[in-house]
């Protein structure tokens, strides 16, 4: 089982240091300068071994109005919060920012402690849950229960163990088995140790990390190898989640908090441009005037974006014209924005964040990441509110399983450690209807083609998909793949043929071949003295319903069952014996002479003539005709049309 990540708030001195060392027998200061001054200044960490094996890992965070900051790298990273509340003290201000952050973050799992009760009557005790309760009813652990508990003398520390196991369970029951080399710790301490080097440390979540696994730094690209991995101050052979330690090699310079450490399957990118839900914040503190309609922000707001163990100034953006509502959680509203980053951080779809206010650390939105690289150019014309929303709920359900929706949304979307892409459907509909249209296209302009080239097919199709997903390096590359797809999906399914490195109409492989033939027949015919016609057929392969053709559409004139000229070279003859007949009467040797052919085709010709009225036939030789005029309309209506 997973180890489950519980991290504390609350205001300073309120004991969540005290009873994490009750639970655990762990101090989770480690700082000297915490220890001497009695308060948590940087994040600490502590664990307990429960009775059947498994273990809860636990992130302390400093409770001073000052260091949130600090407070948001250990909450960013956790599955459950311990919200820590003083009997005698009762809630207070970072008791109410803190829990505002919590919801913001999205952090439904929980437990309510209040401490110190043996300071206080029970009087006092049942004050402090009435106030507690009213308070957390309005915010993500509204369901959590309330623990009476004191560190010093250790009552009620045993509910609280049992409320810790059924929160432990209650959080392993959402996690899904990740996809495997889906593995990322969000780094939240780089040291060195003498002797071994670089160590980091953070939460681990996904898959499991052994040594010798090759990790990217994320942003930056750099790689580095795992040495040795610990969990809870020993060395394991494989570490499958909590909090974990990793001894690494490689591109270790530069390493930072806020960095996160991926295997290559990971869902994590760098960016600096994101697509988000915001949601509008708890707001628990006394109602402020400057607060009143500012939800959603003003366009241009700039506010301090807390993701991870990261944070980044960012400035939000409506999509669109105007805001995208989204569905409401907690009856608050919510809309889809984008954010643009100071400077790029590690995101994938589906994590949490909040926003804050740099100067008052007001909490601006909680923030999910709904698109770590949302469309940009042309593609952004895509993104219409039913996709956004779409978008929304496919995230919410399963970040994972979101690509569908992603792909809507840009027209094509590749998921990470994957191979593939997936395809609007609109968007393969358009590659298979660009490719038919253009393979129509070339036939319609180049009958006797064998077809038109795929290259050249794959281009034409490419161009137009870059219209609808844009023309970057990415988009450029998807929309050549989609296209290649299409291509091969139309060949595979019988509306397009594939010859060699030409795609071309099933329906003209005949016809493209029976064509051709008939094109070679028109040229063997196109001379003065032919070949016999069943010859030349033969040789050119030229079918009968071929030769049919040729006579139907006046290409070729067939005189005699086995003898025929291409009309060009008919019509050429005609008029030589037209012309010698308007001189003298035309015998069978002048034609013979004028043509420089022979008796049979000079007789079959002037019989040709003579039937159809071109030239008449007298004592002395041919002379015109009465139709000797109209020659070139006759000679085509004349033309045999038998079937």
């Amino acid at each position: 089982m997973t180890t489950v990540v519980v991290g504390t708030a609350g205001h300073i001195d309120h004991g969540k240091t005290t009873l994490l060392r009750a639970l655990t027998g762990i101090d989770a200061d480690r700082l000297p300068e915490e220890r001497k001054r009695g308060m948590t200044i940087d994040v600490g960490f502590a664990h307990v071994v429960l009775e059947d094996g498994t273990a809860i890992d636990f992130v302390d965070v400093p409770g001073h109005d000052r260091l949130v900051g600090n407070m948001l790298v250990g909450a960013g990273e956790i599955d459950a919060a311990l919200l820590v509340i003083a009997a005698d003290d009762g809630p207070r201000a970072q008791t109410l920012e803190h829990l505002e952050l919590l919801d913001a973050l999205g952090i439904d799992l929980g437990i309510v402690a209040i401490t110190k009760a043996d300071l206080v009557d029970a009087e006092r005790i049942r004050e402090v849950e009435g106030d507690v309760a009213a308070l957390v009813t309005r915010t993500s652990l509204a369901d959590a229960p309330l623990v009476v508990v004191s560190a010093t003398t250790g009552a009620g520390l045993d509910e609280l163990r049992t409320h810790l196991v059924q929160l432990r369970d209650a959080a392993g029951a959402r996690r899904a088995p990740p996809p495997p080399r889906d593995s990322r710790l969000a780094v939240d301490r780089v040291f060195s140790i003498k002797g071994r080097g670089t160590v980091v440390t953070g939460t681990l979540r996904g898959g499991a990390i052994a040594p010798g696994t090759t990790l990217t730094a994320i942003p930056g690209g750099r790689a580095a190898r795992v040495r040795e991995v610990q969990v809870h101050n020993a060395s394991v052979g494989e570490g499958d989640g909590g909090r974990t330690a990793l001894n690494l090699a490689g591109e270790v310079a530069g390493l930072r908090r806020g960095i996160v450490l991926a295997t290559a399957g990971a869902p994590v990118v760098a960016s600096d441009l994101i697509l988000a839900r915001l949601e509008e914040p708890a707001r628990l503190g006394p109602a402020r005037p400057e607060t009143a309609g500012m939800w959603p922000p003003r366009a241009r707001t700039t506010a301090r974006l807390h993701a991870g163990t990261d944070a980044v100034d960012a400035t939000v953006a409506a999509p669109g014209a105007g805001w995208t509502d989204l569905e409401p959680r907690r009856d608050r509203r919510a809309v889809a924005a984008f954010l643009r980053l100071a400077e790029p951080v590690a995101v994938a779809a589906g994590d949490r964040g909040v926003l804050r206010e740099s100067a008052t650390g007001r909490v601006v939105a909680g923030v999910a990441i709904l698109d770590p690289l949302p469309p940009r150019g042309i593609a952004r014309r895509r993104m219409s509110a039913e996709r956004l929303i779409a978008l929304d709920g496919a995230v919410a359900e399963n970040p994972p399983g979101a690509a569908v929706a992603l792909a809507e949304l840009h027209g094509a979307w590749r998921p990470a450690a994957t191979a593939g892409i997936v395809v609007a459907p609109d968007v393969e509909a358009l590659a298979r209807s660009v490719a038919m249209k253009a393979v129509a296209s070339h036939h319609a302009e180049a009958p006797d083609s064998l077809g038109l080239p795929v290259a050249e097919l794959r281009r034409g199709v490419t161009a137009e998909l870059r219209r609808v997903i844009g023309g970057d390096r990415e988009g450029t590359k998807m929309a050549g793949e989609i296209a290649r797809s299409a291509i091969e999906a139309l060949a595979d399914d019988g509306h397009l043929e594939r010859a060699g490195d030409r795609i071309r109409d099933p329906g003209r492989s005949a016809r493209s071949g029976l064509e051709a033939a008939m094109a070679r027949l028109e040229k063997a015919l196109d001379v003065a003295a032919p070949p016999a016609l069943a010859d030349a057929a033969r040789e050119t392969a030229c079918r009968p319903d071929g030769i049919r053709s040729l006579e139907v559409a006046g290409r070729i004139v067939r005189v005699e069952d086995d003898l025929a000229w291409a009309t060009t070279e008919f019509d050429r003859l005609t008029d030589v014996a037209v012309a010698a007949a308007s001189r003298s009467p035309l015998t069978p040797a002048a034609l013979r002479d004028a043509t420089g052919t022979s008796r049979r085709y000079v007789m079959a010709l002037l019989e040709d003539l003579g039937r159809r009225g071109v030239l008449r036939r007298t004592d002395a030789g041919h002379v015109p005709g009465p139709r000797a005029n109209a020659r070139v309309g006759a000679v085509t209506a004349g033309a045999r049309t038998e079937p």
